[in-house]
């Protein structure tokens, strides 16, 4: 933030505890600074990934957990800054290019996140994917987390779904 070109950083907090999933070496970390990197990566020919971001990354792995024997080389994009992703993506430096350049053009896309669908949608448009995303579409419900995501369709069966919607598209 105190450098000529820096800029501000928002931190949405949540009240939820997340365990942090533990990660091979630290590369990881210059993608996480940049906007994202794969938490499980994609292996080579697979049909689909998962992205998602924030405090929905445990309904994402969950639902990868349970799809990643249907799904061979399924990938779990974690998505750390949309914002910064767009932007160098519109600029032409793009981070977001790189992470999904090994998904070959048809792979099937779901995207995860506690803001409005469209957050992420535009994932697909980076390399002509096709994307079927979740996120939250209507307002004013009360309940507890496991219920709120389940009416949102937000939880790991929400996603479980959406990878056999777009896989049978």
């Amino acid at each position: 933030m105190q450098a000529p070109d820096g800029e501000s950083v928002y931190f949405r907090l949540s009240t939820r505890s997340i365990p942090q999933i533990a990660r091979a070496g630290t590369d990881w970390q210059a993608g996480a600074i940049a906007g994202g990197y794969w938490l499980r990566e994609p292996a080579p020919g697979t049909e689909a990934a998962i992205i998602a971001m924030g405090a929905l990354l445990t309904e994402a792995l969950a639902g990868w957990q349970a799809l990643q024997d249907e799904v061979p080389g399924l990938g779990l994009l974690a998505v750390t800054s949309p914002d910064l992703l767009h932007r160098g993506w519109r600029a032409g430096n793009s981070h977001i290019e790189a992470l999904l350049a090994p998904l070959r053009p048809g792979v099937r896309l779901v995207t995860l996140c506690d803001a409005a669908p469209a957050s992420l949608s535009w994932l697909g448009s980076v390399h002509g994917h096709r994307v079927v995303p979740l996120g939250v579409d209507r307002f004013g419900q009360t309940g507890d987390l496991v219920d709120l995501y389940a009416a949102h369709g937000l939880d790991s069966d929400a996603v479980v779904g959406a990878m056999a919607r777009a896989l049978l598209d």
